[in-house]
């Protein structure tokens, strides 16, 4: 059963040690990854083994299936719990249609977004809103002052239709500059960071994470198993996929994110481990990042019951040193995705 967990040191706010990330759910064939997305009646069963697990706090965004994933989760939730007994996050930032209005982060998306998340999900407020990116980091969106964000987010807290404020994927010194601006003008500021980190991606340990850890912000990182190739997804390159996702055009941009000439020798070193301790390769590379004191509950994605099952047990055990040491030591930098804007 998973624990309840204090998310991070700026709020009082409790999270279970993994949150489930929703991406594959909403409707078969909409949005970016429709050719792997389940249904409401697919994920109605996974969603009920989360809530048996202790798992009450989920991930979507409004761009996921073009706004079917906010339908799928806040239906399921609304049927499925008490309101008072989930924690519900979403995103705004990404384009979300043709109009020159409907993406970035400018006052104006970020009230007509959040309103239109909450239309969607069929709820009164957002427990945590992420944003996407930073406002200078959306794509095909110019770059917005950061000060119009922060007063927008804020507006939104204190309106009631926002509790939390997180954000997703950006450089440690534009996360710093945020945080800063805010606290000059007395806004909301933010308690967690959605980053990109896991075994085969460890580019954040040089800035982000220990920022992070010494200022109270709780990490949730997303693609903790790199998009499968540390669950074993892909046997030893990305020609040899044995999921639907691996399988289906998700993989163009699991290549474009893994590049490091060491990435599947390191999914080897985690398969030997997972040998050793009588565990799935997942639960290895789960519980490696469950051990860094700064990660508070990582997302994770599932698209079968025995796969949640699997990912709850990795919260049950810790690796010793020396072995984190043998799955780490094979790391070789690699470009931060952020500079070159495939992140």
């Amino acid at each position: 059963m998973l624990k309840a967990i204090q998310l991070g040191r700026n709020c009082g706010l409790k999270v279970s040690e993994l949150c489930l990330g929703t991406m594959n759910f909403g409707i078969p064939g909409r949005g970016h990854q429709g050719d792997w997305t389940l249904g409401i009646d697919d994920a109605r069963p996974i969603f009920k083994a989360a809530i048996d697990h202790g798992l009450f706090y989920f991930d979507c965004a409004d761009t996921y299936g073009s706004g079917a994933c906010e339908q799928v989760v806040g239906s399921l939730l609304n049927e499925l719990l008490p309101r008072e007994e989930y924690v519900l996050a979403t995103k705004v930032a990404m384009p979300m249609g043709a109009g020159a209005n409907q993406g970035g982060l400018s006052r104006k998306h970020i009230m007509e977004g959040v309103d239109a998340s909450l239309k969607r999900l069929g709820h009164d407020y957002i427990d945590h809103l992420v944003i996407h990116r930073h406002p200078h980091g959306v794509p095909a969106h110019s770059a917005v002052p950061v000060e119009e964000t922060l007063e927008a987010l804020n507006d939104v807290v204190k309106a009631g239709k926002v509790l939390y404020l997180g954000a997703s994927s950006m450089f440690a010194w534009q996360f710093t500059e945020l945080q800063m601006t805010a606290e000059i003008h007395g806004w909301t500021r933010f308690i967690s960071m959605q980053n990109h980190y896991n075994l085969i991606y460890r580019e954040e340990e040089r800035e982000m994470n220990p920022y992070c850890h010494k200022t109270g912000v709780a990490l949730t990182p997303w693609s903790p198993l790199a998009r499968g190739i540390l669950a074993g997804s892909y046997k030893g390159g990305f020609d040899e996929g044995s999921t639907n996702r691996s399988q289906g055009r998700d993989r163009r941009r699991t290549e474009r994110l893994y590049r490091g000439e060491m990435d599947f020798q390191i999914a080897d070193r985690v398969l030997e481990i997972a040998d050793k301790y009588g565990k799935s390769p997942a639960q290895i590379s789960l519980a490696w990042m469950l051990g860094k004191p700064e990660i508070y509950s990582p997302i994770v994605g599932v698209s079968r019951i025995s796969q949640l099952d699997d990912l709850v047990g990795a919260t049950e055990f810790t690796l010793q040193e020396d072995d984190v040491t043998y799955l780490e030591e094979l790391y070789k930098p690699v470009d931060n995705l952020l500079s070159i804007g495939t992140s």
